[in-house]
């Protein structure tokens, strides 16, 4: 076997063994979530009060994915730390530390999207869409459409929250700059209406502007990070 071989196969050891860890750390999250499932629901009902199953096996169906989801949330600190130690050895010294540096940046970001959607975005659209329909007709509201409704947006908006940290990345790497970002926020505004429209798990206009008004803000102020970023790129390289 030659040296190449070996570290091909290397490689793939590595990366086997990362991924049964990260798998280990999701079942055990999922298995914490689901011993509390129950309390979780309740309070993830709260915007809606009571929610019905259609069929014997939806509600434990929807309990499974949902708990599912939380263990995956408990497990994203080993699954993060697995994935960083694997692609690590393959950065500079320089893009380690930009990732480093920024990576309790995103993870706010995530956390205040995945906020902004559950105590904000859920209400406003739940009493929108709800009173949309009317008085004469009664919603009667499943349990695994509401917490398919409820995941989408967190999962989104907890994404879509991590624009700047992209940004501010590209432009520490000097493939964006905020005269770049002022002369394309036209284009930027178009892309941002149109992924608001494609993200959001509801077609209605008004959940996708609830998306679309706070990526314009996160733009704008990703391009005032991005000239400090700028600025102190270049003073670096002055020194």
């Amino acid at each position: 076997m030659t040296d190449r071989q070996m570290t091909l196969v290397g490689h793939l050891d590595e990366l086997r063994r990362r991924i049964l860890i990260s798998l280990a750390a999701t079942v055990i999250g999922t298995c914490i979530a689901f011993w509390k499932i129950k309390p979780i629901v309740a309070y993830l009902a709260r915007p809606v009060g009571n929610l019905v199953f259609l069929s014997p096996t939806e509600a434990f169906m929807a309990y499974f994915k949902l708990a599912f989801f939380a263990g995956l949330f408990l497990a994203s600190p080993v699954i993060l730390f697995q994935i960083w130690s694997f692609i690590s050895v393959a950065l500079t010294g320089k893009e380690r530390r930009i990732f480093l540096s920024f990576m309790p940046f995103s993870v706010a970001l995530f956390l205040c999207g995945a906020a902004f959607a559950f105590f904000i975005v859920v209400p406003l659209a739940l009493k929108f869409l709800i009173n949309f329909a009317g008085p004469e007709v009664l919603p009667v509201i499943s349990i695994s459409e509401y917490l398919s409704f409820i995941v989408a947006l967190i999962i989104m908006f907890g994404a879509v929250f991590e624009l700047p940290v992209g940004i501010i990345i590209l432009s520490k790497l000097g493939l964006v700059t905020p005269a770049t970002l002022k002369r394309n926020r036209k284009w930027a505004i178009l892309i941002i209406f149109i992924a608001a429209a494609v993200l959001t798990p509801t077609p209605d206009a008004f959940t996708q502007v609830l998306m679309a008004v706070p990526l314009i803000l996160l733009y704008e102020v990703s391009i005032w990070v991005s000239r400090l970023a700028n600025v102190k790129k270049e003073k670096t390289d002055d020194t």
